[in-house]
C-alpha cells in the first residue's frame, strides 16, 4: 500500500455486534496462515516488482485459482501482462515486467462484482517507498502490505468457487502488480478490461487487513460511492469495531476503479509502526481478526447480490 495516513481522518459510522457461527466456519485460518506464511517468507525477497520473488507470488495466486475451479480471465490464460517503471529512485532497469492475475466465476449472470489486493512489495527497499531510514538493503517481506490481502483474496475465492451455489452476480478475482510502484496494475486493467467496465455491478479491494487494532478498527473506505451501500450493510454484524467512510479515492488499487465511475469498497487495517519497513513480518499478523474481517466482506458482497446494478457517487 502506498499512503494511508488520511484515511482516519475521514471515517464515521462505527458498527459493534455479533457473528453468526454458520459465517465463521466459511473461511479457514489455516488457509490464511498458509498464504501469509508463504508470501512473506524470505524466500519471496519482497516481491519487488519485476523480480523472481514477484514471479512466484503471481504464480501461486494462478496456480491456486487454478485448484479452486476459476476460468482464466486474464489476455494470456489468467495473466495480463505488462510494464512498470520505477519512478521514486534512480534504477538501471526502471522498467519493470508484471502481470495481473486474473480469474473468474461464471454465475452466467449480466453483471459482475470485482475482488482485488496487490501482490507486490518493496524487496530490499532500493525501489524506494521504505520508511525505515536504515532500512534500504534489507529485506521488506511485506506481511501485512499486502500478503494478507491476496491470502483474503484467495480465501473468497475458495469460498465462493466452492459453495455449491450459483450467486445472482459473477465474481472476478483480481491479484494486481506493481501497486507500489503507483496503482500500475490496476490502471492498466481499467484501461485494459477483460470485461465490460459498464458490466461491473462494484469492485473490493483489500491492502493491509492483517494488523487490526481494536483502538482504531477497521476502515471501510469508499460507502459514499453509491446510494446503494447503506442498503447493503443494513444488518451486517462483527464483534470488530469497523468504521465507514464515504471517499472512492486513496492510496489503493480500488482509485483505479472509482475513476472508471466504478462503486468501491476498500477495507484496511491501519497504519503501524511496521508499514513499509523491514518489520513488517507475517508473526505479527492477527489471524483471527483477519477471518472476521474476511466475514464482514462476505455479508457486503452477499447482501450486495439482492441489489439490482449499483449506481455511482463521486464524492469529492
Amino acid at each position: 500500500m502506498k499512503h494511508f495516513q488520511f484515511f482516519w481522518a475521514v471515517c464515521c459510522c462505527a458498527f459493534f455486534v455479533g457473528v453468526s457461527p454458520s459465517a465463521i466456519a466459511q473461511i479457514n485460518p489455516k488457509n490464511l496462515k498458509k498464504h501469509i506464511e508463504y508470501l512473506a517468507s524470505d524466500k519471496m525477497k519482497g516481491r519487488e516488482t519485476g523480480k523472481p520473488g514477484s514471479h512466484k507470488a503471481a504464480k501461486y495466486i494462478e496456480k491456486h485459482f487454478k485448484k479452486y475451479g476459476l476460468q482464466p480471465k486474464g489476455e494470456q490464460g489468467f495473466r495480463q501482462s505488462f510494464e512498470a517503471k520505477i519512478r521514486r529512485v534512480k534504477v538501471q532497469d526502471s522498467l519493470r515486467q508484471s502481470d495481473n492475475i486474473i480469474g473468474f466465476i461464471d454465475n452466467k449472470a449480466p453483471y459482475t462484482i470485482v475482488i482485488g489486493a496487490h501482490y507486490d512489495h518493496l524487496g530490499y527497499g532500493t525501489i524506494g517507498g521504505t520508511r525505515d531510514s536504515l532500512g534500504v538493503g534489507k529485506l521488506h517481506n511485506g506481511a501485512d502490505d499486502n500478503a494478507s490481502g491476496v491470502a483474503g483474496l484467495l480465501e473468497l475465492a475458495r469460498h465462493y468457487a466452492s459453495n455449491g451455489e450459483q450467486e445472482a452476480f459473477n465474481l472476478l478475482f483480481i491479484g494486481f502488480g506493481a501497486e507500489e510502484l503507483g496503482l500500475v496494475g490496476s490502471r492498466y486493467y481499467t484501461e485494459n478490461p477483460t470485461l465490460p467496465l459498464n458490466d461491473i455491478h462494484w469492485m473490493l479491494n483489500m491492502d493491509m487487513i492483517g494488523r487490526y487494532q481494536p483502538e482504531q478498527g477497521l476502515a471501510i473506505i469508499g460507502y459514499g460511492t453509491s446510494s446503494a451501500f447503506p442498503k447493503i450493510f443494513e444488518g451486517i454484524s462483527s464483534p470488530l469495531k469497523f468504521h465507514t467512510s464515504k471517499d472512492g479515492n486513496g492510496g489503493s488499487d480500488q482509485t483505479s476503479f472509482y475513476k472508471k465511475n466504478i462503486p468501491v469498497l476498500f477495507f484496511h487495517t491501519g497504519g503501524h509502526d511496521d508499514y513499509h519497513k523491514p518489520s513488517d513480518d507475517a508473526h505479527k499478523i492477527d489471524y483471527k481478526a483477519l477471518e472476521e474481517i474476511l466475514n464482514i466482506e462476505m455479508k457486503v458482497i452477499d447482501h450486495s447480490m439482492k441489489q439490482p446494478k449499483m449506481d455511482f457517487q463521486w464524492t469529492n
